[in-house]
């Protein structure tokens, strides 16, 4: 089970609607341990560097939740989110920190380009193959 501070819980309480997209406070939390390179994976730009997810947040979050809201309807809600933000990043640590790569904007654009703004789950290894493709093309393999 997740530990949360007291001061947890007074978010929780002081929110009754939240201001923001759920999967921005879990980015906020989780975004000092990202590893990002400094250059683009597939072309070796050094400037306008993106961290991408082959595994998109959003869907991952509602994948996850779906699960847990099924055991504990009432405390996986959106406004319990300072609770179990933890639990989800520690969860699908994997996915956070390890399916990932820096690449350029240009790339990253490029990217979702083909499959699309939250890609599904499904396509994580279609996107690996994609950047390693990409990465032939330009010759850093």
């Amino acid at each position: 089970m997740t530990n949360y501070l007291p001061h947890d819980i007074i978010l929780v309480i002081n929110m009754k609607k939240l201001k923001r997209d759920p999967i921005k406070y879990i980015r906020d939390r989780a975004k000092s341990k990202y590893e990002k390179g400094s250059e683009c994976y597939i072309c070796g730009k050094q400037t306008e560097l993106d961290f991408h997810h082959f595994y998109s947040l959003s869907p991952l979050l509602k994948q996850w939740l779906g699960k847990k809201q099924k055991e504990r309807p009432l405390h996986y809600t959106d406004e319990y989110i300072v609770i179990w933000r933890d639990e989800f990043i520690e969860e699908c640590h994997s996915e956070f920190y390890e399916e990932t790569v820096t690449i350029c904007h240009d790339h990253h654009l490029q990217l979702h380009s083909i499959y699309g703004r939250n890609p599904s789950l499904g396509t994580a290894k279609k996107q690996k193959r994609w950047v390693e493709i990409q990465r032939e093309k330009y010759g850093l393999v």
